[in-house]
């Protein structure tokens, strides 16, 4: 079951009781990402993240570990495009240890200008790791031309330029503006009592100031281009993508089933053409990257340099076809069960159950039931396959990078329209 109520200052509680469970986690979730930054300000909600655990007023940096460690607990964070997640895991008599821990950190982080130095080269180390690991490197080449000129196009992280210009300053005004009742919520789920969480909450969060609201940010526009990204690598890695969906698009689920069917498994399509019958890749798959209003498909591929043609043209060939007839009824059918199965087993731990309890929060303002997402992808029609086909795969509107040793392979502007 889950519960929701509201602070006297607007922050959100929201839990869902798993009695049968012996953990709980605990999520603070603001309504903020490297979405909302200026060009100045960019990696700053990242940085932030990795500040805020080391050292507040009561407690020090390897206190604060302590702590969590003493009780077998996991203590940690993360930042999206358009939110940020400071969360705990423990054993659920240990809630309230939890609650009040992340509570000190969130609130009262002192941001020691020798920590702020000595993470900054955390955060450059994160920066260089990304972009020497090339599955990796090659989405945010491709976000930040797809979208040039947005703050969805720049990587999380960050630039080391923007980096090395953060300061505390910088640090305080941003969470100052941003960190408002308005834009956060408590998200737990597992062994919770939802009355007493609400207690704690406002016993600790309650002091948030609730003024300000949330910016209006236009959605990016989509850019058309085939880039050749030299970069000494053994293989040759392959992004192509297009315009896609937003999160709460009515054609949501059949994205969600068309993604499956192409390469969301051993038993898709891209799967078993590319890798399967043609050995020509170790990793082939597609992807969905969906925002509040706004998203795009995308197709990762990874090959040697001299198959990069014919990995290409098998490529465009399926989703051509897919585009034309759509799914047979078996795929149809299998897709729709490997949706649901993957769904229910994602729900089995209270970590997955407290990070669905927040994104539907983030992006429908109400719970989706499992039972109603069960019955949306039950609902999709293979009409409603072709017709997100027929619009996803336009050659005019798909954008592709390579990244590798490729100066043996001169593709051009014209290579979607030669395939098509």
């Amino acid at each position: 079951m889950v519960s929701r109520s509201l602070l006297k200052n607007g922050v959100r509680v929201l839990s869902e009781a798993m009695p049968q469970m012996v953990s709980s986690t605990i999520g603070i979730w603001v309504e903020n990402g490297s979405r909302y930054e200026t060009p100045a300000e960019s990696g700053v909600s990242h940085f932030i993240e990795h500040l805020l655990f080391k050292g507040t007023r009561q407690r020090t940096a390897a206190q604060i570990a302590e702590e969590m460690d003493a009780v077998g607990g996991v203590l940690n964070a993360f930042t999206g495009k358009e939110y940020t997640c400071y969360y705990a895991k423990v054993l659920g008599e240990d809630l309230p240890m939890a609650v009040d821990l992340l509570a000190d950190i969130f609130l009262e982080s002192i941001f020691d200008s020798e920590e702020i130095n000595r993470e900054r080269q955390v955060v450059l180390q994160e920066i260089s790791q990304a972009e020497d690991t090339p599955d990796d490197f090659i989405h945010d080449l491709f976000t930040l031309k797809f979208w040039e000129g947005h703050p969805l196009s720049l990587p999380i992280f960050g630039s080391v330029e923007s980096v090395h210009k953060i300061h505390s300053g910088l640090l305080r005004s941003f969470m100052a503006e941003r960190y408002r009742a308005h834009r956060v919520f408590i998200a737990a789920a597992g062994q919770v009592d939802h009355e007493q969480l609400v207690r704690d909450c406002e016993r600790l969060f309650g002091s948030i100031p609730g003024d300000g609201m949330t910016e209006k940010i236009a959605p990016p526009a989509n850019h058309r281009f085939v880039i050749q990204h030299e970069k000494k690598l053994e293989q040759a890695h392959i992004c192509i993508g297009g315009p896609g969906l937003s999160q709460a698009a009515g054609l949501r689920y059949a994205s969600y089933v068309l993604n499956t069917a192409l390469g969301g498994g051993m038993s898709s399509r891209l799967f078993q053409e590319v890798r399967e019958k043609r050995g020509r890749v170790y990793s082939i798959y597609s992807f969905m990257s969906s925002h509040a209003d706004c998203g795009y498909f995308g197709i990762y591929a990874g090959t040697n340099p001299e198959w990069v043609d014919e990995v290409l043209e098998v490529t465009m060939r399926e989703i051509r076809k897919l585009a034309r007839e759509g799914l047979t009824p078996a795929e149809l059918e299998r897709s729709k069960s490997q949706l649901k199965g993957n769904m229910l087993l994602g729900l089995e731990g209270t970590e997955s159950r407290m990070n669905r309890l927040a994104r539907n929060e983030i992006y429908f303002r109400r719970e989706i039931p499992v039972a109603e997402l069960a019955a949306g992808i039950d609902a999709v029609t293979n009409d409603q396959i072709v017709e997100l086909a027929t619009a996803w795969f336009q050659p005019e509107r798909m954008a592709m990078i390579l990244l590798g040793d490729l100066k043996g392979n001169k593709l051009d502007q014209a290579v979607f329209s030669a395939l098509a």
